[in-house]
């Protein structure tokens, strides 16, 4: 009995803290990244709804069949939106396309097993496993996706701490594997035993759900609010490995020299990278450059993309901070915003990746 009240109260935990989660990210208070939050609005809106039947049980309501089969239908499109809502973040200019009415196919198919599923146990079954089973692929693409953004996005930002979208990864592959387990429980319950204890898992939703509370806090805007320049980024970004191979040159090599020797006596002189928030556009003002050009630049006349090529003097000068004397009552934090990053993780993170030591590990060998 005590089990069976302590998992009505996690019941309770899950459902609220959703659709408190869903409330917050619709009213985005924020307003920041507004069609992606939008779509993962609704989506933790629907995903309430895979414990809205039993809140409503053990409150003494017994829901009628109508309201299950709405509850069941609208389900199916769950990691639908959280699917879109990826899409969005990524690309908030995004327009739906024909191609995408075949993310309807699997719904239908489900409404049709669904509407026939009454009194056959086997239909019953393939049904409720459908239902979990149909986020993995959409799970998949939001990792192959936004893993994808994570590397574009470096030719845009020299910071991506925060717009890299490193949560919602997370929070897919806490899904992926709560999700696993929930059909291997629905599997062992359709053909081996009978369960009725869910507590394990609604716990494991819990975390992810609390989890998400967390990140989706502290999102910020990925693009510039300003449409003209969230254009320009974006078309600059979204060009694939192939179009950037096949485009015809923007830049004559006799004047890459010449603009590789202005940029980098800007870059020693004026030090626009201790700026944390430096993208693109900032440096291509600077530099009085085409952004599209600049970009070329960096590719082809440093072969570095953006990121790599402002944090490689940000680590510089971090090096000469860490090595002088007059730096040495200094910490980490701030020889970290003194150079530039806007976070001791990034600092770190990019410190280790270009040197193979930490800021500390650095500090400590040249004492040596």
């Amino acid at each position: 009995m005590q089990l069976e009240n302590i998992q009505k109260f996690v019941l309770v935990l899950l459902y609220g803290g959703l659709t408190l989660l869903s409330f917050t990210v619709l009213v985005n208070p924020l307003k920041v990244n507004r069609k992606a939050n939008c779509f993962f609005g609704l989506f933790l809106l629907l995903w309430s709804s895979y414990w809205i039947l039993d809140i409503l049980k053990f409150c003494g309501i017994l829901p009628g069949s109508l309201f299950t089969s709405i509850v069941y239908s609208v389900q199916i499109f769950t990691p639908i939106l959280l699917f879109f809502s990826a899409v969005f973040f990524i690309n908030p200019n995004y327009r739906f396309k024909k191609a995408d009415l075949v993310c309807l196919i699997l719904p239908v198919i489900y409404w049709i097993l669904l509407f026939y599923s009454k009194g056959n146990l086997i239909i019953y079954n393939a049904v409720l496993l459908i239902d979990v089973a149909h986020n993995l692929p959409y799970i998949a693409l939001i990792y192959f996706k936004i893993r994808r953004h994570q590397k574009r996005i470096e030719t845009i930002s020299s910071n991506t701490e925060n717009i890299d979208l490193q949560w919602l990864i997370k929070l897919s592959f806490l899904l992926f594997i709560t999700i696993v387990i929930t059909v291997g429980y629905e599997l062992f319950n359709a053909f081996v035993y009978k369960m009725h204890q869910h507590l394990v898992m609604d716990l494991l939703f819990l975390f992810i759900v609390y989890s998400t509370l967390y990140y989706v806090l502290r999102q910020k805007e990925i693009y510039p609010v300003d449409k003209k320049q969230r254009d320009e980024l974006l078309s600059i970004e979204l060009e694939s490995e192939e179009e950037e191979a096949e485009r015809k040159k923007l830049i004559p090599d006799h004047e890459l020299e010449g603009l590789k020797l202005r940029l980098n006596v800007l870059m020693e002189t004026e030090k626009p990278y201790l700026d944390g928030d430096l993208n693109l556009l900032k440096l291509s003002d600077l530099v009085q450059m085409n952004a599209h050009h600049l970009s070329y630049l960096l590719n082809n006349g440093f072969n570095k993309n953006f990121f790599h090529f402002v944090n490689t003097y940000r680590i510089e000068h971090a090096k000469k901070m860490l090595t002088d004397d007059s730096y040495q009552k200094f910490s980490m934090v701030g020889i970290a915003f003194e150079s530039g990053f806007n976070s001791k993780t990034a600092f770190n993170t990019i410190f280790k990746k270009m040197t193979d030591m930490t800021p500390s590990e650095f500090r400590k060998k040249q004492e040596d």
